[in-house]
């Protein structure tokens, strides 16, 4: 379960950006989760959940939200989302593509109290 590794990567990032602004806690973090990144956003929020025990995030929310599947088409050069099991142009089909984006995590905010 890498989901645990993850999540505890994050929780650092978390505990790193809230001290580097004084905060005194962490109200949420808003995850964007693309499809072909290998990560399972239930095995996350799990693995989440006990982790955040004793740290500055321990009542932060955790949402997540999906990102689209990105990709740029070889034969016309054309950008468009995509299926994650159908990474084929939108405009002229062509399945010769290089994916662009829907395999990374981001942090796209971290919620905090100051005071």
């Amino acid at each position: 379960m890498h989901e645990l590794a993850i999540g505890r990567a994050l929780l650092d990032q978390v505990v790193v950006v809230a001290a580097q602004r004084r905060a005194r806690a962490v109200t949420g973090i808003t995850l964007q989760i693309g499809p072909l990144s290998g990560i399972e956003p239930a095995l996350l929020r799990a693995a989440y959940e006990q982790l955040r025990i004793d740290t500055v995030a321990e009542h932060a929310r955790l949402v997540i939200t999906s990102m689209p599947v990105r990709i740029r088409c070889d034969a016309c050069g054309t950008e468009s989302n995509a299926a994650a099991n159908r990474l084929v142009c939108a405009r002229c089909g062509s399945a010769h593509t290089i994916l662009l984006g829907g395999d990374e995590m981001l942090i796209e905010s971290v919620d905090l109290i100051f005071g």
